[in-house]
């Protein structure tokens, strides 16, 4: 019989990597960053508060990205329009593909976005929080600079 090597699993507890302030409308946590994946995926848990913006409309070029509501009511954009989804509802965003989500509900959604492969992308949300926790407000030149480098394009609706 063979052992098993205790360092192929990695159990990340709500205790040590809990939610973090993403502004006064969200909060997030990295449940499975792409360092912890060796790059082959990376999991962010996500809330937003009731009647709040998220994202607005964008594509990726270089990962997907996924996402499955838990509870409350997410509205995202796919295939050119908002639609409402709930509890156990899943989208997935292929490379290139225009997307977003707000919530327009009554209480605070919550939802896991799947990233694949598991590129930095824990760096864009991280930089986003300091952004939104200090106020500070980037010009529309940084703001460019700020996507362009996180592998987003925005897209009007």
């Amino acid at each position: 019989m063979s052992h098993l090597d205790p360092a192929l699993v990695d159990v990340r507890t709500v205790a040590a990597h809990p939610l973090v302030s993403n502004g006064s409308t969200g909060s997030l946590r990295m449940v499975a960053p792409g360092a912890a994946t060796a790059g082959r995926f990376g999991l962010v848990e996500y809330r937003v508060a009731p009647h709040s913006p998220g994202a607005e409309p964008h594509y990726h070029r270089t990962f997907s990205e996924s996402f499955y509501v838990l509870s409350g009511q997410l509205t995202v954009y796919g295939a050119g329009e908002w639609q409402p989804l709930g509890p156990g509802d899943f989208v997935l965003v292929n490379e290139g593909g225009a997307h977003g989500f707000r919530n327009d509900g009554d209480e605070e959604a919550a939802f896991l976005i799947l990233f694949a492969p598991g590129i930095a992308r824990e760096l864009f949300f991280a930089e986003l929080a300091e952004l939104r926790r200090s106020g500070r407000t980037l010009s529309p030149e940084e703001m460019t600079a700020f996507y362009a480098r996180h592998d987003q394009a925005m897209v009007d609706p």
